[in-house]
């Protein structure tokens, strides 16, 4: 298993020390190589995404991505920017494919910020589309128009062959768990999901087995609120994806809990966090490292097809929070506070002694 390993910025090489543990706890880490991308690499290298880290990333049977992004690089060119390297190696993987499971822990209920009769029991997959839509269309960019005034453009298009692949992959998902698939999108309006809803529902037929259901990315957003637990597979587009799963996690307590996975079609990931590099608590080791671990455990599940250490990792973390341990995004009165390190290690204890 050759892994390789870009921390990026913020607490990225916090959590993703912690995930490293776990490799060393099943003896894997002799194949993992590291690498820079994000503001480290512009530092290094003058490049949020150098030629050495994305190749890398080609020969790595798969990818462990901390998190990129610092306020301090706001003001470079956009090109120099850390969040450019994200979306540029995901361009550069073809990792079209990202799976983001919001599921509610059951210790986790006092977290969320909704009634427990609402948020118990939820397991949500989202599947986004993840290298096309308006992050990457063109033309974009600022100029300045015929009444001399600035102006920004940026362009949402999907080709027909790109929302095919991802309908796939949402069907096929959706047959190993409950038969139930809702495709979000804006056909009412735009043109991009007026040819989404289209073919999700003519490919739709070749899955009679799966429930399809349509509804627009507005009212998603508040079903999501009002009822999450209506919702099995949840497929939409790259821009209202993003925006639908960080909701999602705030579901399931803290957005520190929410893994994901970013495949292309061999299955070939990279595994990473939702959240960003929150470089405000960078080095205060107060981080939530728990989003990285169970990211890991979707590496074996999907790429590696180790379902074994996939489930081993989860109860690992499960056990813990049963226990009672909390990092400060998901602390309460009755529980008891610990910080990223110690996190990781208690993940590592309770793993160990499964195996």
């Amino acid at each position: 298993m050759k892994i390789a390993i870009l921390p990026g910025d913020g607490i990225g090489p916090e959590i993703t020390k912690q995930a490293v543990k776990i490799l060393d706890a099943f003896d894997l880490t002799k194949d993992i190589e590291y690498a820079p991308i994000g503001g480290s690499a512009f530092e290094l290298h003058n490049d949020p995404l150098p030629a050495s880290t994305l190749d890398l990333a080609k020969k790595a049977d798969a990818i462990l991505l901390g998190a990129v992004g610092d306020w301090k690089y706001d003001q470079l060119p956009r090109e120099k920017r850390p969040e450019q390297g994200l979306l540029r190696i995901r361009q550069g993987l073809n990792l079209f494919a990202n799976l983001r499971p919001a599921i509610m822990f059951p210790e986790l209920t006092h977290a969320s910020s909704l009634k427990a009769s609402v948020v118990s029991g939820l397991d949500i997959m989202i599947i986004r589309e993840l290298t096309g839509d308006i992050y990457f269309g063109q033309p974009r960019g600022i100029s300045v128009n015929e009444n001399n005034e600035r102006e920004g453009v940026n362009t949402m298009r999907y080709a027909e062959s790109e929302i095919e692949r991802i309908a796939h992959v949402a069907f096929q998902t959706a047959q190993r768990r409950k038969q139930k698939l809702c495709s979000v999108d804006k056909a009412n309006v735009l043109e991009t999901t007026e040819l989404w809803r289209e073919i999700f529902t003519n490919i739709g037929k070749s899955y009679p087995d799966v429930k399809l259901s349509h509804m627009y990315v507005d009212n998603a957003a508040m079903q999501l609120i009002r009822d999450p637990k209506q919702f099995d597979v949840i497929a939409t587009g790259n821009i209202f994806g993003d925006i639908l799963s960080d909701q999602a996690s705030m579901l399931t307590g803290s957005i520190g809990m929410l893994p994901s996975a970013s495949l292309d079609a061999n299955n070939k990931g990279m595994y990473e966090p939702s959240h960003g590099s929150a470089p405000d608590i960078a080095g205060k080791d107060t981080a939530n490292p728990l989003a990285t671990i169970l990211s890991l455990a979707m590496m074996f599940k999907y790429t590696f097809k180790d379902e074994a250490k996939y489930l081993l990792i989860e109860n690992a973390v499960r056990q813990v929070l049963q226990d009672g341990y909390r990092t400060q995004d998901i602390f309460s009165t009755d529980t008891k506070l610990i910080g990223c390190e110690q996190m990781g290690d208690l993940v590592v204890d309770r793993l160990e002694g499964s195996l």
